[in-house]
């Protein structure tokens, strides 16, 4: 079993920043492929980026790339995203997972086996 617990997330205005954390315990999470998934009201849950257990290995989707950095921490078992220039249409509660295995970045929810209860990101315009 792995607990996630993510914080970080809050009001700001649009073009400003927000640095997400998700801490995780119960197992090392090293060789994992931790992800971040987001889903604003009367949206689907939707993919936002995903690091492998190399920091180089990372997946982005289009909408943040260039605004948002996804790095890992892995002396304390904590997967950060730095969110930049921040839209409104980030608004949404930003979740985090784990896949309890190694290998590349994935983008497909149902490859993870593990999420927090996420938090939630609002940008006013």
């Amino acid at each position: 079993q792995v607990q996630l617990v993510e914080s970080g997330g809050g009001l700001v205005q649009a073009g400003g920043s927000l640095r997400l954390s998700c801490a995780a315990s119960g197992r090392t999470i090293s060789t994992y492929v931790m992800g971040w998934f987001r889903q604003a009201p009367g949206k689907e849950r939707e993919f936002v980026s995903a690091i492998g257990w190399s920091a180089s290995n990372t997946l982005y989707a289009d909408s943040v790339k260039g605004r948002f950095t996804i790095s890992r921490d892995n002396a304390k078992n904590t997967v950060y995203l730095q969110m930049n220039n921040l839209k409104p249409e980030d608004t949404a509660v930003y979740y985090c997972a784990v896949r309890s295995r190694s290998g590349l970045p994935a983008q497909n929810a149902p490859l993870y086996d593990y999420w927090g209860q996420g938090t939630q990101v609002t940008v006013s315009s």
